[in-house]
């Protein structure tokens, strides 16, 4: 058996579908499922069986021996949401609870960590660990996803396999859920949809014009590839950076996802919100290397064909991966 934790959610449902496509079935699914409007994420998915998240732990402690991987996906994502305890319970000690059932049964697992670690950058955005306990991340969510990545660096007794993945700015399918949370691509396609215009935060930086704030996109289908590499070739164990690579701009966004509707480039920017400006990030981009190193050799989807996939052959008819 697979397990997949957060399997309802965005990258969750994809990583199933795309273990489905690789020809693997016998899959448990584990999430919070009084969730309606997560529900149809998995409509038409193979699975073996469904599992609450609170009821996760316990069964583990019954049929561990009978799995063969965990993906540990779930999490608490919102990063407007400032409760620590909140984060702690779900990002930090239920994650601490997977990993010592990992150990336990020897489960090989991935969990996801994030980007937001990085905070400002002032350490650059390099996956290597002597730079996880100094990093200084913006929000709770972030603190969140720091603390158990120092804490599993700090385990003497490990599983057999285990990687953090740190994700950057995943895009694609499967997010009509996540409201505020969605990407900037679902977003865009939304306003551009109603109004015709797309929106975009002026640079309150000197050393970035409007629209030129960078980040590192990357579409979820090649996030779920590197899952599958990872649970079929089991690289050396360590956390890794899981971008695109490339950084590029909101401004390349808006015009790509205009191209994609066929529809005429309207983009207006507005003020950065004063609660967020001096958090505001306006570069990221992932240092790659390490998972090159450990043998991934696909090419990752450019901003332009990964937008083009997701506008027409998702957004434009609501479709699902």
């Amino acid at each position: 058996m697979i397990v997949v934790t957060g399997a309802a959610g965005f990258i969750g449902s994809c990583l199933v579908s795309r273990l489905n496509k690789a020809g693997y079935t016998d899959i448990v699914v584990v999430d919070d499922f009084s969730k309606k409007e997560k529900v149809q994420n998995l409509e038409g998915k193979i699975i073996l069986a469904k599992v609450g998240r609170k009821d996760f732990i316990k069964w583990l402690s019954d049929f561990g021996r009978e799995v063969e991987f965990i993906f540990h996906i779930g999490a608490r994502t919102d990063t407007t949401e400032f409760n620590k305890k909140i984060f702690d319970e779900l990002n930090v000690n239920f994650s601490k609870d997977v990993w010592n059932a990992s150990v336990e049964f020897n489960i090989p697992l991935v969990y996801a960590s994030s980007a937001a670690t990085y905070g400002l950058g002032d350490y650059g955005y390099i996956d290597d660990h002597s730079k996880v306990p100094r990093l200084r991340p913006l929000n709770p969510y972030g603190e969140s996803k720091n603390d158990f990545d120092i804490w599993v660096l700090q385990q003497n007794v490990q599983p057999p396999f285990w990687a953090g993945l740190k994700f950057f700015n995943v895009y694609g399918p499967n997010e009509y859920h996540k409201g505020r949370m969605a990407s900037v691509i679902f977003h865009a396609y939304g306003q551009i949809s109603k109004t015709g215009t797309m929106k975009l935060f002026r640079s309150h930086n000197p050393d970035y014009p409007d629209g030129g704030q960078l980040r590192d996109f990357v579409y979820v289908k090649d996030v779920v590839d590197v899952c599958l590499f990872l649970l079929e070739k089991k690289p050396k164990s360590g956390i890794y950076n899981l971008g695109s690579g490339k950084a590029r701009t909101f401004l390349d966004l808006a015009k790509n996802t205009f191209k994609s509707m066929s529809k005429e480039e309207q983009i207006e920017f507005i003020d950065t919100p004063q609660d967020i400006r001096e958090k505001y990030q306006y570069y990221t981009e992932a240092d790659m290397s390490k998972l090159r190193k450990a043998g991934y050799e696909r090419e990752f989807h450019s901003l332009e064909d990964g937008v083009k996939d997701y506008v027409q052959n998702y957004l434009i008819g609501k479709n699902y991966y």
